[in-house]
């Protein structure tokens, strides 16, 4: 089946002028082009597209995107190098969950605090006696998230 690029943006809930822009930038290496110019979709270009897609959700980079898809290019001898670049991905996502859960616990911190606070209708109520406790601090000395 061969599509044209604004349904394979249908499909995929993008802009059409990111699909040109990921062209442009080299992320589609197989896709063709009919004997007018217009871009030509195969299944293989959007399953393609739905890689680019997942590792921009991943926050890679579009440079490493296109590394990615040159190593795809190479076969089995780049299977090792691409292992290792899901393998840092991996990692940089693991810190970001880190971070991102400690800034959750911040939050739920405070929406206690301030429920509690309405409930009594004062925020007197965590000044003495039994206080909420804030969640430790995901912050280094300079003030920048760990």
């Amino acid at each position: 089946m061969e599509y044209s690029i604004k349904e394979a943006a249908q499909m995929l809930n993008i802009p059409v002028s990111t699909i040109r822009y990921y062209d442009k930038e080299g992320l589609l290496p197989s896709l063709e082009r009919k004997s007018s110019g217009y871009r030509a979709f195969s299944e293989g270009d959007i399953e393609t597209l739905k890689i680019v897609l997942w590792l921009k959700k991943a926050h890679m980079p579009l440079k490493e995107i296109a590394r990615f898809i040159q190593l795809l290019k190479e076969g089995d001898a780049s299977l090792r190098q691409r292992l290792e670049l899901f393998e840092r991905r991996r990692q940089a996502m693991e810190r970001q969950l880190s971070e991102d859960q400690a800034v959750l616990d911040f939050i739920n911190y405070k929406c206690n605090y301030y429920r509690t606070a309405v409930d009594a209708g004062t925020e007197k109520i965590h000044r003495g006696g039994e206080k909420l406790k804030m969640p430790p601090c995901a912050c280094d000395p300079s003030g920048k998230l760990l």
